[in-house]
């Protein structure tokens, strides 16, 4: 096959995501341009050989390895194609960043919302495939609502585009074919490879300001969030919480020790009203919830942003520093994404705290997106052994968290981690659906093997 790398140096760069799996490739495709994309995947069903497309594999669900056949690289097809500043869209290829889309945008006074944590170093292409989110999601919901139109490689090499309808109205025939998008987004490359996209951007808010609160507690913490979202003084697009260790990583980045004490959790959020931030509303709720009094740091204006955001991402990226010596033994970061409605999230964690010292391991370190009711979880596990007991751990907690009406994955996709999982919650007739949709567009099932449907 024409433009596949072989050279087991170069494969073994390509063999692990942010998932801390491993997967050698047996080969690897970098294409340049749609025609070689499309050349690339008419060699392959030539040949019967699965592939797997990938982006800047930041994965945490192994879903940007290929399990077996072909790593179907789209890094090289990284342009911002188009950018329409009356209409508020964009045209990019797959692999463009997302972070490179938006720094286009600043000169316009626009942004494509959707923030996860891996925003800098992440492609669009990527995001699509799992419905990336973030701490943003609260006011901006996450990829999917921001997507208008896909071009698609299928299995075979066609390509095809979809375009999300217009009407405001439509009864012909089963709902969930009314929009091929959707089929698409969230699809982890197992139905064909996003090759471009058109995204719709959003104005820059006139101010941006993140405010950090310490509460004594989760429960303080929770009362606060919930009080948050039902203001109308304050207007927040998000609220993100730290608990008591994640606290402690944060503050040592920000080299404030000052801020916070042992024990305490943090709630960060960011208000982005029109007009001067009302900080008196902030320090009130902030206050009747358990707060200390004036323990609070202000962030005003985009590099202040950009900091205190550094200071959010420093917790995922601490815990793989802590994984790491561990990778050649078999252990890794063992992660969650579950979600719950907010009024069981209390209930969730305290469970999930509870399962881990019924198994004689330490609690999660947990932080994230407790606004939509959505906590990561992290452990570091040291060998085979404490991955199995860890995951255990996770099950029990997921079976508790569809029992209260949430979800085993809320933003990272299912991949290959969470396969063995989606039948907590997706039942027969889900999958056979799912199924379906799969032998329609990849009738031989050569491309992602191993996301979602195992």
């Amino acid at each position: 096959m024409s433009r596949i790398v072989r050279d087991p140096a170069v494969l073994e760069g390509y063999a692990r995501d942010a998932s801390g799996l491993r997967h050698v490739p047996e080969g690897l495709a970098r294409p340049a341009s749609r025609a070689e994309l499309v050349e690339v995947l008419r060699e392959a069903a030539a040949a019967g050989a699965a592939v797997t497309p990938a982006g800047a594999q930041t994965s945490t669900t192994g879903a940007s390895l290929a399990a077996r056949g072909l790593l179907l690289s789209l890094r090289a097809m990284d342009r911002v194609l188009d950018v329409d500043p009356a209409r508020r869209l964009a045209r990019v290829e797959a692999g463009a960043l997302l972070g490179t889309l938006n720094h286009a945008l600043a000169g316009e006074a626009l942004f494509f919302a959707p923030d996860p944590t891996s925003d800098e170093t992440c492609t669009l292409g990527g995001a699509i495939a799992c419905n990336a989110s973030g701490p943003r999601t609260l006011l901006y919901g996450a990829t999917r609502a921001h997507v208008r139109a896909l071009t698609v490689a299928l299995a075979d090499g066609t390509v095809r585009e979809f375009r999300r309808p217009v009407v405001e109205k439509n009864t012909v025939g089963y709902q969930p074919t009314h929009d091929l998008v959707d089929w698409f987004v969230g699809s982890e490359g197992t139905l064909g490879v996003v090759v471009e996209a058109e995204l719709a951007l959003l104005p820059r808010p006139e101010r941006e300001t993140g405010i950090g609160i310490a509460f004594p507690g989760l429960v303080d913490a929770l009362a606060f969030v919930r009080a948050a979202r039902a203001s109308t003084a304050i207007r927040p697009r998000c609220l993100e919480y730290f608990d008591a260790e994640a606290f402690r990583i944060a503050r040592t980045h920000a080299d404030d020790p000052a801020w916070g004490a042992d024990g305490q959790v943090m709630i960060y959020a960011e208000d982005c009203a029109p007009g001067a931030l009302d900080i008196d509303a902030w320090l009130a709720l902030a206050e009747a919830h358990g707060a200390p009094d004036a323990d609070m740091r202000v962030f005003e204006g985009e590099a202040a942003i950009r900091t205190a955001r550094r200071l959010r991402h420093a917790v995922p990226a601490t815990m793989h520093e802590r994984t790491a010596p561990y990778l050649a033994t078999g252990g890794r970061r063992i992660s969650t994404d579950w979600a719950v409605p907010l009024a069981h999230a209390e209930e969730a964690l305290l469970l999930s705290d509870g399962f881990a010292i019924e198994a004689g391991l330490p609690p999660a370190v947990t932080y994230g997106h407790l606004g939509n009711g959505h906590p990561h979880q992290n452990w570091v596990a040291r060998d085979p052994d404490e991955v199995a007991r860890h995951e255990a751990v996770v099950e029990r907690t997921l079976r508790a968290v569809i029992q209260l009406g949430g979800t085993v994955a809320a933003e990272h996709g299912i991949g290959k981690l969470k396969a063995r999982w989606l039948g907590l919650q997706a039942n027969a007739s889900q999958v056979a659906l799912m199924r379906a949709a799969k032998r329609e567009f990849d009738p031989e099932g050569r491309m992602a093997p191993g996301n979602i449907l195992a």
